[in-house]
């Protein structure tokens, strides 16, 4: 009996024993030749801050320490989230040129497609609050600057005239701000809600103003990616440009009438009514409504070869 008991004793002291140098272990990494292996395959860096930052040719305050804090914590958060990114890349390449194009006609900084970038990553999705499309629009300001908004059109998802709206904005914005960074803040708080943070706080500077954490946050998110995607190497991103997405060239069909049905529609065009909705996605039910005899512009890409697929048997689908 004591000879199992003092057995039982040594088989407990030997594994307390094996977990304190496991442990131990991995406080000395020095001595881990395991943990050694990993850190010369992967290691995360703190970031270096980059010189001379700047937003539509406006300098960035980066010598003060609470500036850099805050880039700092937007650089960390989009360099370390690789996937999301990397998507960004690939997406700006597809959506850029049409914007860009658009902000230059309207004298707005091309720095702004940024904006539209951090605020929608270029998908198609609804806020809380019901802003939609890529520059997040709400229904009351998208139907203040002339965007129709109802069951079946919804312009905030038009590229080209949701671009237009937010050029406006700006201009708005900038005008009374006098700040291209303050038009910025405002687009994410509105103009009043910065015009009254501006009086409390008695001053018109983006860095100086304390705001809620969404809009503190909203100009260095803009810088930040701005920083990354201007020098992807430098921050770890490689990639090759058959990897980036591309909008197709197309065709645009004017339509001064209704469209009772947007399937029939789609096939008399050789595409799919999943082609009309992706590169119309402001058509939004199947059919498209027009007792006004208003003028629409539908979006037709010319390459359909590489966008449609055959399809299987009927006979086939309805086993």
């Amino acid at each position: 009996m004591i000879r199992k008991l003092l057995f039982l004793l040594s088989v407990f002291f030997l594994i307390f024993l094996s977990q304190f140098f496991i442990s131990s272990s991995y406080l000395n990494t020095s001595d881990n030749v395991h943990q050694q292996g990993f850190n010369n395959k992967y290691n995360v860096y703190s970031i270096l801050k980059p010189n001379n930052l700047e937003f539509a040719d406006e300098a960035i305050p980066d010598n003060s320490l609470d500036v850099w804090e805050r880039l700092d914590k937007e650089l960390l958060k989009n360099i370390y989230w690789q996937s999301n990114t990397l998507l960004y890349f690939k997406r700006a390449n597809k959506y850029f040129p049409i914007i860009e194009e658009i902000l230059a006609k309207n004298n707005i900084p091309d720095d702004f497609k940024y904006l539209a970038l951090i605020e929608s990553g270029f998908e198609y999705t609804v806020s809380p609050s019901g802003a939609a499309g890529f520059w997040q629009i709400m229904k009351g300001t998208a139907r203040e600057y002339g965007l129709e908004v109802n069951y079946a059109i919804d312009e905030r998802y038009h590229l080209r005239k949701s671009t237009e709206v937010a050029c406006r904005y700006l201009q708005k914005a900038y005008d009374e701000f006098g700040s291209w960074t303050m038009a910025a803040a405002s687009y994410n708080m509105g103009i009043n809600g910065v015009r009254r943070k501006m009086q409390k706080q008695a001053t018109n500077n983006y860095f100086n103003l304390y705001l809620n954490d969404e809009t503190s946050r909203y100009v260095f998110r803009i810088i930040v990616i701005k920083e990354i995607m201007e020098n992807p190497r430098k921050y770890g991103f490689v990639f090759r440009k058959n990897d980036l997405y591309t909008y197709p060239d197309f065709n645009q069909i004017r339509v001064d009438s209704t469209i009772n049905n947007l399937y029939v529609f789609a096939k008399e065009n050789n595409i799919n009514y999943k082609i009309l909705k992706k590169y119309n996605p402001w058509l939004r039910i199947s059919s498209l409504p027009d007792k006004s005899r208003r003028i629409y512009y539908i979006d037709i890409p010319k390459d359909s070869e590489n966008l449609i697929f055959d399809d299987l048997a009927l006979d086939v689908l309805s086993k």
